[in-house]
């Protein structure tokens, strides 16, 4: 069982610039806990993301000598790609890949077309820098927009990343429209057909119905979950206030109750949930 912590996913959408040092210190904490790879950065344009852009100086100043954690950084093109590939801390690169082309175009300005051409290459760089590329399937479950969704779509996208080669693909419900039926169609598809692909749930929710979304995902056989301390995040589109990041506290909580060993640092995980509360307003 594999937990992602993503602090940047957290982080990214606040107006108020959290300092440098309180990035780092947090960051820090949450590396002593034992989760398998923390999400903490972006390698984008500063005007997009203007929270991440001290995101180099934060790596920087990780302590990484104890922890087993490994790094993702977030990238949106190949100038993006080229540059954390230059930071041998950083193990994952991640590409977030839209099956809604309004989404697509909002989020990376480029078309559903182009972003595939531009993962070509970004994995071709990861291979060169021995990075792995994970792939987020962004409106995974649906979109806003009006744009055509279907289940049958989402596995045409996977059976596209299987021939460049991707071994890990996040399934992403960017707004909180998952539902358990949804849920449990594409892992329960995608698992078995997909031997060599790694399947994760990045599953934007509100409080009353994660447990649910966990257990749909939980059941049809995926094994990496991504989550944040205490829901922060979310996307800044969701039409409720209450969809967030999945808890991680939730997660946790869920897969302990099933005799899942996480092998986490208790003392940490307690630590970096108070200064969660601190870090965020």
């Amino acid at each position: 069982m594999k937990i992602i912590e993503c602090p940047r996913d957290a982080m990214q959408g606040l107006k108020e610039f959290i300092p440098t040092e309180t990035k780092i210190d947090y960051i820090n904490t949450l590396l002593q806990v034992g989760f398998d790879t923390i999400d903490f950065g972006s390698f984008v344009s500063p005007k997009a993301m203007p929270q991440m852009v001290d995101t180099a100086e934060v790596l920087a100043n990780l302590d990484l000598k104890t922890t087993s954690s490994k790094l993702l950084a977030i990238i949106a093109n190949i100038r993006g790609a080229e540059e954390a590939a230059q930071h041998k801390e950083i193990t994952y690169l991640g590409f977030p890949l839209s099956v809604s082309e309004t989404f697509q175009q909002r989020n990376t300005n480029k078309s559903i077309a182009e972003a595939m051409e531009q993962l070509a290459h970004i994995q071709d760089i990861c291979s060169k820098h021995n990075k792995t590329l994970v792939t987020y399937i962004s409106m995974g479950f649906g979109n806003p927009y009006g744009d055509a969704w279907d289940a049958e779509t989402v596995i045409s996208f996977v059976e596209d990343l299987d021939k460049l080669g991707v071994k890990i693909i996040s399934l992403s419900d960017t707004i909180g429209v998952s539902d358990p039926e949804n849920i449990s169609y594409l892992f329960g598809h995608l698992v078995p057909a997909f031997g060599s692909i790694e399947f994760g749930a990045h599953l934007h929710t509100t409080p009353a119905t994660w447990q649910e979304k966990v257990e749909a995902a939980y059941t049809a056989g995926c094994r990496r979950f991504d989550g944040a301390m205490r829901g922060f995040g979310g996307c800044p589109m969701a039409k409720d206030e209450l969809v967030g990041n999945m808890a991680t506290e939730n997660l946790v909580r869920y897969f302990e109750n099933k005799g899942i060993n996480l092998n986490l640092n208790k003392t940490a995980f307690e630590a970096a949930m108070v200064q969660s509360g601190v870090v965020f307003p």
